[in-house]
């Protein structure tokens, strides 16, 4: 597996310049586009041609935060598989109880529901921005001690934020099917 850290020749962490990461980025594209090695020996073509694919992997995962802590974890060898809807956070246990039962009225046509989605559509989403500041706090932590222990944390705070989108996605739908979910960022 290509080492994108390496690829990009940037410091192996989770708190990144974005202007230094485009720019390298850049750099290597004008370097390694396939354009470049039009009259070179179909092996160099195709090299040219797997180093591009690479570098846009490359810099998509690691412009954006929650995919390069997903990608750092993976490099490190945690299971960052799919969020099951078992494993609910269980500090939401009785939040997400309440929350499934407005989804159905308001799904069976009870409008009545409403206030207590959108109500719910704001707690969530202020959860999300919570979970997106401690993320920055255990980048820096991470950053700083390159601890395990940390890298056990920012998992941990992935999968509550996945959990938590995925309520604030179900909420938006059911309020309001044609309106695109806002993605508060880290």
């Amino acid at each position: 597996m290509t080492d994108y850290y390496k690829l990009l020749g940037i410091p192996r962490s989770l708190n990144l310049s974005l202007d230094e990461l485009q720019k390298r980025y850049y750099e290597l594209s004008r370097q390694l586009h396939p354009d470049r090695f039009m009259q070179k020996p179909e092996a160099e073509q195709q090299r040219a041609l797997d180093m591009s694919s690479a570098l846009n992997d490359a810099y998509r995962t690691l412009k954006d935060p929650v995919k390069r802590a997903q990608y750092l974890l993976g490099q490190e060898g945690f299971d960052i598989g799919e969020q099951r809807s078992k494993d609910v956070p269980p500090e939401l246990l009785e939040e997400v109880f309440e929350l499934n039962l407005a989804l159905e009225e308001m799904r069976s046509g009870d409008d009545s529901a409403r206030p207590q989605l959108e109500a719910a559509e704001k707690t969530f989403t202020n959860m999300l921005a919570d979970v997106d500041q401690q993320l920055e706090s255990l980048f820096e932590k991470y950053d700083q001690s390159q601890s395990r222990d940390v890298l056990t944390e920012i998992r941990g705070a992935l999968n509550r934020r996945k959990y938590i989108l995925n309520l604030v996605d179900e909420v938006h739908k059911t309020l309001s099917p044609a309106t695109p979910v806002p993605q508060p960022t880290t």
